[in-house]
């Protein structure tokens, strides 16, 4: 792999920035919609633990190290702001629904809820690190 530096000025530069990393977000909203629609088969490549550490690369790279870390860390903002109850993006809708109806929803409510979203990110987890376990094992 090959890298190519280039030189920007300090206006070059937030432009590059800003245009890099809104093509990188809408690129992982299309991956994200890809992963939940069975048809196109992408869950099979959800990974945990160990698709995290072999995405790394053998010999250390700094440039490498902290490209995928700002690349792990802009994935969990994003996966933040699903609307999942127990996440950032779950508290977001329920402050949707009270602005709209103008009631806040009933605290036994928001306990299940909340529940039921802490359930949804412990399936994701397990699903995604028993991928690992799978592709180990059969492949």
């Amino acid at each position: 792999c090959k890298i190519i530096t280039k030189d920007y000025n300090l206006g070059q530069s937030i432009g590059a920035g800003l245009n890099r990393f809104s093509e990188t977000i809408v690129g992982y909203w299309v991956q994200l919609k890809l992963i939940v629609s069975p048809s196109t088969g992408a869950y099979k490549g959800v990974g945990g633990f160990k698709a995290i550490f072999d995405i790394f690369p053998p010999i250390w790279n700094w440039q490498a190290f902290w490209t995928l870390t700002a690349f792990l860390s802009i994935m969990l903002g994003v996966l933040n702001l699903l609307p999942i109850p127990a996440l950032d993006g779950g508290h977001v809708m329920f402050l949707l629904y009270e602005m709209v109806s103008g009631r806040k929803p009933a605290d036994k409510f928001m306990e299940y809820a909340q529940t039921v979203g802490f359930f949804i990110l412990i399936a994701l987890v397990l699903f995604a690190n028993g991928n690992d376990i799978f592709k180990a094992i059969f492949s």
